[in-house]
């Protein structure tokens, strides 16, 4: 990005580099997970209802608000949205489309890096004589640091870095790079996908076994499109697709504003909006739930997934499936696979360094290369606490704090300023404006009422969860450093008592009763079903279980006593980290304020 005169090469190239930065991980990773947890059918509802009148009328929002702001010089969100509102205030709220970015990268990174490490061992034949559980803990071995499965010292480390290594250089090649990666990638994921997806429509019962009789690709499909209509009246449910939607789109994030202001004054931003969404719907409703679920309930059946949804899911599931198919189809597979996700993946990532470079540029005359490679380093700093701390919940902090609550926030205050504040009526030009579709009307009062309630809603209703999240309510073990360790909850009420079932000197094994979801094909629906459930904890030298077998635990009691370094001293940090990055980027906005005011091309 080294000139102010850059712009997209091709309209197609524009849109596949959109559809690239929205179709992502979460159309084949997140997406059929939150369905299957969210009543299956019934989640679809909701996500597409969020769909209409909330993504979409972001997605106009911030391809309009960044061309507008690219006809004034700004390429990134602090001074797009300056343009649009008097007021200092606007460009700090726009900080939010730089730090999520780089936040979100930082983490992003490392899933794909995942990818690169199982496509190596795909073609490798590793998965060749593992069994379902070996697999599994596979993907737990490689996210322990200073486990290798590969004799590389510290290979995920390797592999993360080797991964933004890769991003990094393709950004240092400005829109052009991006653009070349969008034209290979997105329809080599296309073809991927259809080859994987085509599998999944047509497996069928093939895949049961001895261990799984009743394993059905079918029941997969049938359950992610047969509504239980009682999960609508769920307010969580709706919590979750609104939540999709801005995972999938990647609205409420500042990568749109950018990729649009590079757009010029009367190109069509209407048309391409909708066409880059409903590229990645198609991507991740068609595509994305016809390949994890089916083929998982097409070999290991509908109860175990619906007992095993996770968003690591297809890491520790996928190459054991494989192997099924034979061989050599079973390496083919692999790299179709794991391949699709690494360019769902990096077309995405690549999108979140341009907001930095952007804005870099635009205040401070950087060449495309630094600000690559400056994004670089920031997101290596950033990311690599998610690697080393990755079982203590780092991870899971930037992806709530950075990959959640900051989209939400971000999206209400930029469609308030939209809507109100420049003004529906200017907006509504703006999208207009060069426009090959005319945009129905009713889009218009969309905008201006109901997806600001809506994201206002999605908000106040996140209120209460983040503040358990600072409490760290998840925990018993709150104490950064402690010289005793308490059991933790059983059930998500912690009403539950557990029963020590086994003790060693390093580790605990309770017991006690859980409920799982069982589908029920006579009634069509989920069911309740009770079961024995093990909760086991692990214990280093000088960590003494204090408990005996037969006893009864409550949540809280303590079950070893010695030196802990608990999770949530880790988490703290994560996010101070991301605390800091925040006001850095603050900091830079301002020096760039400072700047412009010396430089008179403000007043203030």
């Amino acid at each position: 990005m080294s000139g102010k005169a850059e712009s997209w090469g091709s309209r197609v190239g524009l849109i596949l580099a959109m559809a690239g930065n929205a179709v992502g991980l979460g159309n084949f990773l997140r997406f059929p997970v939150q369905a299957v947890e969210n009543g299956g059918g019934a989640f679809i509802i909701p996500y597409l209802v969020c769909f209409v009148v909330m993504g979409i009328p972001l997605l106009f929002i911030e391809w309009s608000t960044g061309r507008y702001g690219g006809r004034y010089g700004n390429h990134s969100t602090p001074y797009i949205l300056d343009t649009m509102a008097k007021g200092r205030i606007w460009k700090y709220i726009g900080v939010f489309g730089i730090f999520t970015n780089i936040a979100v990268a930082s983490y992003y990174c490392y899933i794909e890096s995942w990818t690169m490490s199982y496509v190596y061992h795909s073609v490798r034949g590793t998965f060749s004589t593992m069994n379902q559980a070996e697999i599994a803990g596979f993907f737990n071995d490689y996210t322990t640091i200073g486990k290798s499965t590969t004799g590389i010292p510290y290979e995920a480390i390797v592999f993360y870095i080797l991964c933004l290594l890769l991003n990094t250089f393709i950004l240092s090649k400005g829109l052009k790079g991006i653009e070349r990666v969008a034209k290979i990638g997105i329809p080599l994921l296309l073809v991927f996908g259809a080859i994987l997806a085509i599998r999944g429509l047509t497996l069928g019962t093939d895949g049961a076994s001895d261990l799984f009789p009743d394993a059905n690709a079918w029941d997969g499909l049938n359950f992610l499109w047969t509504p239980q209509y009682d999960s609508l009246a769920n307010p969580k449910v709706w919590l979750a697709a609104a939540g999709q939607i801005f995972f999938t789109l990647s609205v409420g994030m500042g990568t749109i504003h950018c990729y649009a202001a590079y757009l010029k004054s009367k190109d069509d931003v209407a048309l391409n909006a909708v066409s880059a969404g409903f590229m990645n719907e198609f991507v991740e409703v068609v595509l994305g739930s016809l390949i994890v679920i089916p083929i998982a309930a097409g070999y290991l059946g509908l109860d175990w997934v619906l007992q095993n949804a996770g968003f690591g899911m297809a890491f520790q599931t996928m190459p054991y499936l494989f192997q099924q198919w034979g061989e050599t189809l079973a390496i083919f597979a692999g790299i179709f696979w794991f391949g699709l996700l690494f360019f769902a993946g990096i077309t995405s990532s690549l999108a979140m360094g341009t907001p930095w470079m952007g804005f870099m540029r635009d205040e401070f005359n950087w060449s495309g290369k630094k600000g690559a490679w400056s994004f670089g380093l920031i997101a290596l700093i950033m990311g690599l606490p998610t690697v080393f701390f990755f079982q203590q919940g780092v991870f899971d902090e930037y992806d709530y704090w950075a990959g959640t609550v900051s989209l939400v926030v971000f999206a209400f205050l930029e469609t308030v300023l939209f809507s109100w504040i420049f003004g529906i009526k200017k907006g509504w030009a703006e999208i207009n404006m060069g426009a090959d579709i005319k945009v129905p009307i009713f889009f218009k009062y969309l905008i201006l009422v109901v997806t600001p309630l809506l994201l206002g809603w999605v908000l106040v209703a996140s209120l209460p969860d983040m503040a358990a999240k600072i409490a760290n309510d998840d925990t018993n073990n709150k104490e950064w450093f402690a010289d005793a360790y308490y059991a933790e909850k059983f059930d998500s009420e912690g009403l539950k008592t557990g029963v020590v079932d086994s003790v060693t000197t390093d580790f605990i094994k309770l017991s006690f009763q859980n409920e799982k979801k069982v589908y029920n094909k006579k009634l069509d629906k989920l069911e309740a079903l009770t079961f024995t459930d093990y909760k086991t904890y692990s214990f280093k030298k000088g960590q003494n279980p204090v408990v005996t077998v037969g006893q009864t635990i409550a949540p809280n009691d303590t079950i070893a006593e010695g030196k802990f370094t608990n999770n949530v001293f880790y988490k703290t940090i994560g996010r101070l980290l991301l605390v800091a990055l925040l006001l850095f980027i603050s900091l830079v906005v301002y020096r760039a304020f400072i700047k412009r005011r010396k430089e008179g091309r403000v007043h203030s």
